[in-house]
């Protein structure tokens, strides 16, 4: 595939983008970046939203997962079902019934100003890692597939790729992002949908025949239930998916802003409902994307694997352009999804939460500070994605910061859960210590766990820090109401 093509699809794709932006951006202000006026359609937000959960990370790994682990994800996904019906009628109502721009808000209502300021700090930590991890292995592959033979190094890849996405975001931020999300998720679903034609038609398997040949297939048993110490036991799967979805979804602002941009309760409730059916939806073709993906590498003598797998086989396998094609503008669609919508949370977070923009300024000096602070973020993501190529260089180090990274969640999982079940107060200053202490402690015992336990934690790791937070809060509680 010629570099110039690939150039060419990157622009048409970002001129797409800044066109919605343009639009989207009439006479924006604070309102509209942060809450997009709260006016948009449920079913915009719902279909948008399966963009930013299916990152980069997603749509390289998932279908990379599926030699070594089978179907045994969509454990997991079931289990998101049961997370998005809490979020539905439990989180949602309680957000739309207080009003909130930034969801951590509820922490200093319930326990004080260190409270709210931890759990906004601990979001904004695995944001940045997080986000900026995603993007850094798309720039990968985008810098070798394309930048490389350009002769452009990696750190103007990545400044030109957040200046982008800054240039059309920084107006009207989830307003925009909000119908950025839809195109993206559309790009993403028919980039998965053409490669799995176009593999399956190698292959010689046509049509209806799909769906026996993978029910068929040695890859794809779904459900596990042999070994309870095993990492791939259902339910531990399952719950853990539960409580992902709850924590990475409903307890966190980059996803939650966009639900509290629908005009009441009850559309932001519809459209977790279909969000929720759509997701299951997209996870259950990537895994029969990974089982044509095994098989057509094991018949072709393709050595590739894991998250070399579909890249390779897109664009070095011979399959022909449009597939190569597809699995470009897919990558693109899955990276940016994730980043521009990040980014925006980052903004909205720090200003609302960090900086009490509403509190502390006049009307007209809160854009003005929203926007340097958006600067900021921008210049602070483009960093920490450089370090990881320039400074950190070790990708054991990186996957490992990004794992940790994970466990901050836990902590705002301990902390809601205790907000909310509870009616306990703590000691407020001491809850910073607490939710420090829980992710070490946390990852000490889950790093030995077969050792000690003979037991593998898995995803079920969230659960775990959770645990230990709400029991640190229990140490500090003071009376009840």
């Amino acid at each position: 595939m010629q570099p110039t093509y690939i150039l060419l699809l990157i622009a048409a794709y970002f001129v797409a983008l800044i066109l919605i932006s343009y639009f989207t951006g009439k006479n924006a202000n604070n309102d509209a970046f942060f809450k997009a006026n709260r006016q948009s359609p449920w079913y915009i937000v719902a279909f948008g939203m399966i963009g930013a959960s299916l990152s980069g990370v997603t749509f390289i790994s998932v279908p990379g997962w599926v030699e070594a682990s089978q179907f045994s994800y969509l454990q997991v996904v079931l289990g998101y079902v049961l997370g998005y019906l809490v979020i539905g009628t439990v989180l949602l109502p309680l957000y739309y019934k207080m009003n909130l721009t930034s969801i951590y808000t509820y922490l200093e209502n319930r326990f004080g100003t260190y409270s709210y300021k931890t759990g906004a700090s601990f979001f904004l930590l695995s944001r940045v890692v997080g986000s900026s991890f995603r993007l850094f292995l798309v720039a990968n592959v985008l810098q070798i597939i394309l930048f490389d033979a350009l002769g452009i190094p990696f750190w103007a890849t990545v400044t030109m790729t957040i200046t982008l996405i800054w240039l059309y975001t920084f107006k009207s931020g989830i307003k925009t992002i909000v119908y950025t999300d839809t195109l993206q998720t559309l790009c993403m679903l028919i980039a998965v949908g053409a490669s799995i034609y176009y593999i399956s038609d190698d292959l010689g398997i046509q049509g209806a025949d799909l769906i026996s040949h993978i029910s068929n297939s040695e890859f794809s048993k779904i459900f596990f239930f042999d070994d309870f110490k095993s990492a791939d036991y259902f339910w531990k799967q399952f719950f853990s998916g539960a409580f992902i979805a709850i924590v990475m979804t409903g307890l966190d602002q980059d996803m939650m802003q966009k639900n509290l941009t629908c005009r009441n309760l009850k559309d932001a409730q519809k459209n977790m409902f279909w969000f929720t059916i759509v997701l299951t939806f997209a996870n259950l073709l990537f895994l029969t994307l990974g089982v044509l993906l095994t098989e057509y590498a094991s018949q072709n003598g393709i050595s590739a694997s894991k998250d070399d797998l579909f890249p390779v086989i897109a664009t070095q396998s011979g399959l022909g352009v449009g597939i190569a094609t597809f699995f470009v503008l897919g990558l693109i669609a899955a990276a940016y999804s994730s980043a521009d919508s990040a980014l925006t949370a980052l903004t909205t977070s720090f200003s609302i939460d960090i900086m009490d923009i509403e509190k502390r300024y006049t009307r007209e000096k809160q854009e003005t500070v929203r926007k340097l602070i958006h600067i900021g973020i921008s210049i602070l993501l483009i960093f920490v994605i450089i370090s990881f190529k320039y400074i950190i260089k070790d990708e054991s180090v990186i996957a490992k910061l990004f794992v940790f990274t994970g466990y901050t969640y836990g902590p705002l999982l301990g902390m809601y859960s205790f907000g909310m079940f509870t009616k306990w107060q703590i000691k407020d200053k001491w809850v910073p210590v607490v939710a420090i202490l829980s992710p070490f402690l946390c990852y000490l015992i889950s790093d030995n766990s077969e050792v000690w336990f003979g037991f593998e934690f898995g995803f079920f790791v969230l659960i775990l820090n959770g645990l230990l937070t709400f029991l640190g809060l229990i140490l500090i509680r003071t009376k009840q109401h």
